[in-house]
């Protein structure tokens, strides 16, 4: 790849970190109710403006079980980042099973008009003690 093309894709750069915790006080595992929170840090370190228009999450358990979930925005926001400026957040999600994983991307347009996709690694959700 030529220089010219790295330097383009800086230009569209969200990084994206994530912290999880279980909600032990809104879980009943009895139940197979499993709840958990997670915080987002996005980050817009590229040079061009970005908003986050929307979300698309693959929530799955420890069973197989498959969600996916798409929505405008975050937490009702549609944040416009600045290069160099950061949003988080916090939301929640209810499993079935102790384990879980979510990934998935936030979809993005920059001030020049370009929509791209900001990845979202998979993490995992995990009540405490179940992995080691």
């Amino acid at each position: 790849m030529c220089n010219g093309g790295m330097a383009e894709s800086k230009k569209y750069e969200i990084r994206v970190e994530v912290s999880t915790q279980y909600l032990s006080d809104q879980s009943d595992p009895g139940a197979g109710r499993y709840v958990f929170a997670y915080t987002m840090d996005i980050s817009n370190t590229g040079t061009v403006a970005a908003q986050l228009i929307s979300r698309h999450w693959v929530i799955s358990d420890a069973d197989g079980a498959v969600q996916e979930v798409r929505g405008l925005g975050v937490v009702g926001h549609q944040p416009l980042l600045e290069p160099g400026q950061h949003f988080e957040y916090t939301s929640g999600c209810a499993l079935t099973t102790p384990v879980g994983t979510m990934k998935g991307s936030y979809q993005m347009v920059a001030d020049d008009g370009l929509a791209f996709d900001a990845p979202i690694a998979e993490f995992v959700l995990s009540m405490p003690r179940v992995l080691h």
